[in-house]
This record gives C-alpha cells, structure tokens and sequence, in this order.
C-alpha cells in the first residue's frame, strides 16, 4: 500500500478521534485508545481528562470518569487507565513478569531481571506480609502497609530505600495487587482478584497479537518497529498491513481499517488542543514523520531555554499540527492565561477563528474565562 504523507496524517488523526465526528462518550474513547496515561500536572488539567475533552469537548465531565473507575468499567494498570476489558490481555503477562525463565535455547536474561527477581525472592517474607495484611483489612495506602523487606531496594533514583512503594510496584506488574481506588491522589491498594475483572486470562502469544492490532487501530498508522517503552510500546508488530509513504523513510503498517475512502474527500476536519503527552504526538519521530511537527516537552527545562512554554498544547487544526500554546489555568484568579499562541506558519483567518474557539470551549470547560489578553 502506497500513501501519501497526506493520507497518512488523516488515518492517525481520524483513528485517534480527533475529526468533527466526536465520539459519544468516554467509553467509546477508552475503548479506542485503550489507555489513558495518568499525569497529574495540571498547568491546564490533568493529561487523561485533558485527552477526554480533546475528544468528546465541553460535554465531558469529570465526573463521569470518576463513575467509571468506582464501578470498575474502567481500571487502573501501572499508571495507565484501561477499559476493565483489556485487564485480560495483559494477566498472562503479569503472571510470568518479570521473566527470566530459561528454555532450551533462550538467552540470557537482562540484568533488570535478575536484579528484580532475586530483590523479590529475597524480600519474599515482605511480599506475603502485604498480601496477609490487604486479605485481612481491605485496601490500604503504601504508608500502611509493613516494610519488612530484609534487603532495601537500591537505586540512584527517587525509589532509593522506597521498599514498599518498590514491592508494591512489582507486585502490581506481578499481577497480584492492583488500585483499588484512589483517595486525595494517593494510590489504595488491594488483592487483584478483587478489583480484576473475573474474565480468563488471555494466552501470552495471543494476547500479545490482539494489543499490537488494538494499539495499531488505535494510531492509525505506525511504523512496525519503534521505540521500545514500558506499559505501551510504540511499535505494532505484523498487525495491520504493510504500507510506504510517499516523502517519509522506513517501513510502515497500517490498518485497513482507515483505507476505505482516502481520497473520497469523507474527511471530517476540525481543531483541537492536545495534551503535550496526547498519543498523537507521544511518540515524536513518528510525529515528526507525519506532519513535519517541531516539539517537546520543555516542563523539565530551565525557563530560559524554552521555546514554547512549561506545558505548551500542540494544536492540531484539520490534519496539521500547526503551533503551540502555552497558557495556565489561574483557578485563583478565575481565568485561562493564554501567555502565548506559537504559529508555525502565520495563522489565516478562519485558523485563527478555530484556535480561539477551542480556547473559549477550554476554558468554559474547567469554569474559568478566557484572559482578555488573548
């Protein structure tokens, strides 16, 4: 399949349902993107209801998420919101993490591995202390639950001397535990048989096919291989079919899905502001590959050196990125600060029009005014 760099935009853009024809609700999102990151910055508002009303506009309420999770039609998994649905795509994996196991003719494992497994098979006393104390009282926040690991955990990082925060994290990708609910923020943990669906586990090899399809119906258009990330790979395996990109190297598949109608002017164009971690444009080569997009996150950056701003939004009108924005929602003051709109290419008319609509509907949306300064 040959494709223009055009068509290629407009199959991410239309399998991330970002077109003028908005899904209905926050489940038809969830069960299309299959995730939502969480990220509790909230310059403008936290990255998963930001993608929800990037999505669905001012008719999505927070509320409606809340729901959700606290009847378990959506789940919690490693930091990620998932549809309770696909928690049986990933229990096979969890069971057998983090791996290591030996066949004839494997290779040996990495050395993240064996360091994991023998801190747990070490700390395994603290291990069943969590899981005794969860059986018996119910959920429990990290700071309620014993730290008796015999060995701390070591690391460079933030998690140096974590040793419950690190057991619980391994616990979950273990599959053993999992957020129960969440309560001003903090994470409440609790046996995973109570909080997992009670559907069979999907086999590895299988299961693995079915998240590289759902993750390629998910983004459109993917280059086979990619980066490789923890969670949520980039790549799509052999899902889809293989396609070339007029202008763009490498290989790409795509799902055939998209391919009905290219070309028939069925493309329903309209503008949005996106999460600077929106899945658009997460993966930045394949951003770059797309739509010639020049960005980054720069929140980790001293404020001289950025561009853009601390949170900047991308702006996606029609299916080109075209700019940046950089605005704060001042809750105290009861307004959006739009600080700055970064135009790629100076901004026509009716673009400007869009940008400033989305900005309004933005702004109605967390209960604040637009700054006049705008």
């Amino acid at each position: 399949m040959r494709l223009s760099q055009q068509d290629a935009r407009r199959i991410a853009v239309q399998a991330q349902l970002l077109t003028a024809d908005r899904p209905a609700n926050l489940f038809e999102v969830l069960d299309r993107l299959t995730l939502l990151q969480l990220e509790p910055t909230k310059v403008v508002a936290p990255t998963h209801h930001l993608v929800l009303w990037s999505r669905l506009g001012r008719s999505y309420s927070r509320d409606e998420l809340a729901d959700a999770l606290a009847a378990r039609e959506v789940i919690e998994v490693q930091l990620h919101l998932r549809p309770a649905w696909f928690v049986a795509l990933l229990r096979a994996e969890m069971a057998a993490w983090p791996g290591g196991g030996a066949g004839a003719g494997a290779s040996s494992p990495p050395e993240w591995q064996i360091r994991i497994a023998e801190w747990l098979k070490t700390n395994d006393a603290c291990r069943r202390d969590i899981l005794h104390r969860l059986d018996a009282e119910g959920a429990q926040p990290a700071g309620a639950l014993p730290d008796t690991c015999v060995v701390p955990w070591r690391s460079t990082g933030w998690t140096n001397d974590k040793n419950v925060q690190r057991m619980l994290d391994f616990m979950e990708q273990r599959g053993e535990i999992a957020v129960s609910h969440r309560a001003h923020g903090q994470r409440h943990w609790d046996l995973a048989e109570r909080v997992y669906p009670d559907d069979p586990p999907v086999p590895a090899a299988d299961a693995r096919r079915q998240r590289d399809a759902l993750r390629l119906h998910a983004l459109g258009i993917a280059r086979a291989r990619a980066t490789a990330r923890q969670v949520e790979p980039d790549d799509i395996g052999e899902a889809g079919e293989p396609a070339v990109i007029e202008g763009v190297r490498g290989r790409w598949r795509v799902d055939a899905a998209y391919l009905d109608g290219l070309g028939d002017d069925t493309f329903r164009p309209r503008a949005a502001l996106l999460s600077p971690l929106d899945r658009l444009v997460f993966d930045r080569k394949r951003m770059a590959d797309l739509f010639d997009f020049d960005y980054k996150l720069e929140m980790y950056q001293p404020k001289a050196t950025r561009r853009w701003g601390y949170w900047a939004l991308p702006i996606l009108v029609g299916d080109q990125l075209v700019g940046k924005v950089d605005a704060t929602a001042d809750r105290e003051a009861g307004v959006l600060r739009v600080d700055a709109v970064h135009e790629d290419e100076p901004f026509d008319e009716p673009t400007a029009a869009d940008v400033r609509g989305e900005l309004t509907s933005l702004a109605g949306w967390l209960g604040l005014d637009l700054d006049e300064r705008f």
